[in-house]
C-alpha cells in the first residue's frame, strides 16, 4: 500500500521554464525510497511539492487516498503531523537561540499535539542516541553529527508516518555520516523515509527503492539493487561511473 504517490506531476516556476516533467512514482509504506540526481535535476523542487510549499502545475500528489492540497488548512495540519522533514545543514536548520528541548518540542506545540511534551522529547533523544541532559543545552554546544541527531529527533518526536530527508548526511564528515546512516536505518523500522540525495552509496544503504531524476524527468525507477547492478539509462550509468573508488 502506498503512503505517497505522484501521478504525471508537472511543475514550472514560470510558464516557460518547466522544472518537473510528467513525474510519477509511489512510496510504499515501510519501503524507504531514494530520489537521486545531480544539481539541477529537480530534487529540491520535488521536495517543495511534497512538503506542500508549492502546487503542481498539473498532475496530482496523493497522501494515501487523499489529494495533497496546500490550500486546505485542515488537511495540511494532519499532513504535517504525518510528514516531517530533516534538512541538509545541521548548522542552519536549528535555531541557535533556543535550547534543545524547545527545538525538539516545536512540532508538538505547532501541531497542538497533546500529552507530556517533556517525556516525548526525552524519548526522541534516546532514540537518536543523545543524553537526557542535552535538553538544557544550545545547538552551538554540539558537533555537526550531534546537531543532525537533534534535527532527526525533532522530525520524529511527533511520530510521523513519513520522513523526508534532504541530503541529510552530505554536510557531515565520513565517520559521522556512517553513524547517521546507521541511525536512519534503525528508524526505518518504525517509519518510512524518502531520501533525496546525490550519493548513491547512502541511498543503496538505506533505500530498497530508487528514483533516478534527470532534468526533471524520471529516467529509471524500481528496485535499488537491480538498477545499480544493471542500469538501463545512460544517465544512471553516468551517475554510477562518477562514484569515487579506491585505487587497486
Amino acid at each position: 500500500m502506498s503512503i505517497l504517490s505522484l501521478d504525471q506531476v508537472n511543475f514550472g516556476y514560470t510558464s516557460k521554464a518547466r522544472v518537473l516533467n510528467e513525474v510519477s512514482f509511489e512510496v510504499e509504506r515501510g519501503a524507504n525510497l531514494g530520489i537521486v540526481g545531480e544539481s539541477g535535476s529537480g530534487k529540491t523542487t520535488l521536495l517543495r511539492l511534497l512538503l506542500g510549499l508549492e502546487r503542481p502545475t498539473s498532475g496530482t500528489i496523493n497522501f494515501g487516498s487523499v489529494q495533497l492540497d496546500p490550500r486546505d488548512a485542515n488537511f495540511m495540519r494532519r499532513y504535517r503531523r504525518a510528514v516531517q522533514m530533516v534538512f541538509q545543514d545541521p548548522y542552519s536548520s536549528l535555531d541557535p537561540r533556543q535550547r534543545v528541548r524547545d527545538i525538539i518540542a516545536e512540532p508538538l506545540q505547532s501541531l497542538r499535539i497533546e500529552g507530556n511534551h517533556d517525556e516525548a522529547v526525552a524519548a526522541a533523544l534516546t532514540e537518536v542516541g543523545l543524553p537526557a541532559d542535552a535538553v538544557r543545552r544550545y545547538p552551538h554546544e554540539f558537533s555537526g553529527g550531534q546537531r543532525q541527531r537533534i534535527a532527526i529527533a525533532r522530525a520524529i518526536v511527533a511520530r510521523p508516518q513519513l520522513v523526508l530527508a534532504d541530503e541529510a548526511v552530505s554536510a557531515l564528515d565520513l565517520s559521522t555520516r556512517v553513524r547517521i546512516v546507521e541511525l536512519l536505518k534503525q528508524l526505518g523500522h518504525t517509519m518510512t523515509l524518502v531520501l533525496v540525495s546525490h550519493d548513491l552509496g547512502v541511498v543503496a544503504a538505506l533505500c530498497p527503492r530508487i528514483v533516478i531524476l534527470e532534468r526533471g524527468i524520471v529516467v529509471e525507477a524500481g528496485d535499488t539493487a537491480t538498477i545499480l547492478a544493471a542500469p538501463q539509462h545512460p544517465y544512471t550509468r553516468k551517475l554510477i561511473a562518477s562514484v569515487p573508488r579506491m585505487p587497486a
